[in-house]
C-alpha cells in the first residue's frame, strides 16, 4: 500500500479516477487507452486498471475494430450510454411532452399528448400517462429500464416535489413524483418547475453553456425564471428562487397572459405570435405593447441581476425564436436599472428546453448517486 494512503483513501481515489474517465468519454468519440491517459492525466497503467473495471461494471464498452485496417488496431472505448435510460416530462397548459434519452442525453424517442388548457386534474394526469406510456413503448424500453425521471410542471414546486401553486386548474397539491413513479417502479422521480429546468437545459446545451452564472427568463404568455449560480441550478431555501412573475411592481401581465395591445384576441401562443408579427411590420400599437412588456420584464430581471451579477441573461420559452424584437428595448431598460448590464441572448432551444432540462435533472441524479455502483450486476466468479 502506498505510504500515507489508507484503504479508504485508495477506494476514494479509484472512484474519482473512474468518474474522471467516464466524464472524458461522455459525449465524445471512442478513445484509445493512450488517448484517455493523456486527456485525464492518469498514468497508462492506472488508465488500464480503471477502464478494465469500468468494462466489468458496464459503464464503458469496447468498440469493434474498424474493417480494413492493416495490423492489430488499438483498442478503443466509449461510454456505454445505452446501459440505462432516463425519462424527461414537460407538463404545460396545452400539452404533455415525454422524452426518453440515454445516459449521454441522446434522445431515443419523444411523444406528445395534447390537452385542453382548462382541463381538470384527472384529464391532465391522463394526458401525462398517455405521453409517458407512448414514449417508453416507442423507445423500445421497459419502465424498469428507466433509471431516473425528471418531471417539469407549470407553477411552483415545493421541496417535497408537490405542486405548490394553482398555475393550472385543480393542480395545487398534485404529487407528480408518485403519479409518474407508477410507470417506472421504484426508480427516483424528481419534480421541479419548468422555468428552473429550462435554465438547466440552457446551461447544458443552449445559450448558457459557457456561463456559470446565468439568469434564464421564461417569457411569453407567462413569465418565470431559473437561476444558475456557480454552474449549478439555484433553487433557494423554499425552492421559490426566481419567481419574479409574482412581483406586483412588474405589472400584472407578467404573471397573467402577456402584453396587452389593441389587436389582442386572447392569451395564448397565437396572440403572442400575432403581436410580434404586427410589431415586425411596424404596427405602432404592437411596437408600443412590446416596449411596455420589455419594461415590465426588465423590472423583475433587474432585481435578479442586481442580486446575482450574472454573466448572462437568456430569454427563453416557446416563442423565443420570434422574440428578437424584445432584445433592444429590454437591454435599454436594464441599462437604466443595473450597475453592470450582462449579455442578453435568445434561447436556441425554444420549446424543447423544458423537456431537455428534465432529462438533465434525471442525469444529474444518476451521476450523483449511481456512478459509484456497477451499471449492471457484476457476474459472480466461476
Amino acid at each position: 500500500m502506498a505510504e500515507g494512503l489508507s484503504g479508504g483513501d485508495l477506494s476514494r481515489l479509484r472512484r474519482l479516477n473512474a468518474r474522471t474517465v467516464v466524464e472524458t468519454l461522455k459525449g465524445g468519440p471512442p478513445l484509445t487507452l493512450t488517448q484517455i491517459s493523456v486527456r485525464t492525466g492518469l498514468s497508462r497503467a492506472s488508465t488500464d486498471d480503471v477502464v478494465r473495471e469500468l468494462l466489468e461494471q458496464g459503464w464503458v464498452t469496447e468498440e469493434e475494430p474498424t474493417a480494413g485496417q492493416v495490423g492489430r488496431p488499438a483498442r478503443r472505448f466509449r461510454f456505454h450510454a445505452e446501459a440505462g435510460w432516463v425519462l424527461g416530462v414537460d407538463i404545460c397548459a396545452h400539452r404533455t411532452l415525454a422524452v426518453v434519452a440515454d445516459l449521454d442525453g441522446g434522445v431515443r424517442h419523444a411523444a406528445m399528448t395534447a390537452v385542453d388548457p382548462d382541463a381538470d386534474r384527472t384529464a391532465r394526469l391522463a394526458a401525462v400517462d398517455e405521453a409517458v406510456e407512448t414514449c417508453v413503448a416507442g423507445a423500445g424500453v421497459r419502465g424498469a429500464d428507466i433509471w431516473a425521471s425528471g418531471v417539469a410542471t407549470v407553477g411552483l414546486v415545493d421541496r417535497d416535489g408537490r405542486v405548490a401553486s394553482e398555475a393550472l386548474p385543480d393542480w395545487k397539491g398534485v404529487d407528480l413524483a408518485a403519479h409518474v413513479g407508477r410507470h417506472i417502479a421504484s426508480r427516483p422521480v424528481l419534480v421541479e418547475s419548468d422555468s428552473k429546468l429550462a435554465a438547466l437545459a440552457e446551461h447544458w446545451q443552449g445559450a448558457g453553456r459557457y456561463a456559470d452564472d446565468m439568469v434564464y427568463l421564461f417569457v411569453g404568455s407567462r413569465v418565470g425564471a431559473g437561476l444558475v449560480v456557480n454552474g449549478r441550478l439555484h433553487r433557494g431555501y423554499g425552492n421559490a428562487a426566481g419567481e419574479v412573475g409574482t412581483l406586483p411592481a412588474c405589472g400584472t401581465n407578467l404573471s397573467a397572459a402577456g402584453p396587452s395591445w389593441p389587436g389582442r384576441r386572447g392569451s395564448g401562443a397565437g396572440d403572442w405570435l400575432d403581436l410580434l408579427g404586427a410589431a415586425r411590420k411596424g404596427d405602432r400599437a404592437a411596437l408600443s405593447a412590446v416596449g411596455v412588456y420589455a419594461q415590465q420584464l426588465a423590472c423583475g430581471a433587474a432585481a435578479l441581476i442586481l442580486t446575482l451579477d450574472p454573466h448572462l441573461v437568456v430569454l427563453g420559452g416557446p416563442y423565443s425564436a420570434d422574440a428578437d424584437l424584445l432584445l433592444t428595448p429590454f437591454r435599454q431598460e436594464l441599462e437604466r436599472w443595473c450597475i453592470r448590464t450582462p449579455e442578453v441572448r435568445l434561447s436556441p432551444l425554444g420549446d424543447d428546453a423544458v423537456a431537455l432540462g428534465a432529462v438533465r435533472f434525471a442525469l444529474d441524479n444518476i451521476e450523483e448517486h449511481r456512478m459509484d455502483t456497477p451499471a449492471r450486476p457484476t457476474m459472480p466468479s466461476a
